[in-house]
């Protein structure tokens, strides 16, 4: 005897069924959040990623806040791995200023040695973290002046 269409439905909706649903719900989160961060990027030579080109400039990636120039690559997959970006954004050095933070951070807060990436990451560092001459503020404008009475 076959079971009748009613019968069907309520075993698909019955709550084994939902929690067979929420079961392989779970799973599929947990799979593509795991697949999203744990691969490493691939880098080619110059330190920046495949897929995105070299030459983009002036541009903030969104994820990170950082510029997205070449070396943004190694600097996001390696600074970024440890500690906010925040700290890079900002935190203004020469390439002399990076790289004394990045021997300080290798004898005191456990950095690895860099190895061929820390010439892309201070050239990175330099140029787009520099220190900016613009004095100690801004100038005041349109101050309306009074004078003080003892």
């Amino acid at each position: 005897m076959k079971p009748s269409t009613k019968h069907k439905i309520a075993r698909l909706t019955g709550p084994k069924f939902k929690k067979i649903l929420l079961s392989l719900a779970l799973i599929a989160g947990i799979v593509n959040f795991s697949s999203s961060y744990s691969k490493p990027a691939v880098l080619n030579k110059a330190g920046t990623h495949p897929l995105r080109p070299a030459s983009i400039t002036d541009s903030i990636d969104q994820k990170t806040g950082l510029i997205m120039a070449p070396g943004f690559a190694v600097v996001s997959t390696t600074c970024v791995r440890c500690h906010s970006p925040k700290l890079i954004t900002e935190k203004r050095a020469t390439r002399e200023g990076w790289l004394a933070t990045i021997r300080w951070m290798q004898q005191t807060q456990g950095l690895w040695d860099l190895g061929p990436q820390e010439p892309v990451i201070l050239d990175y560092l330099a140029k787009n973290y520099a220190p900016k001459n613009e004095g100690r503020r801004p100038l005041l404008k349109n101050t309306e002046w009074y004078k003080l009475t003892n």
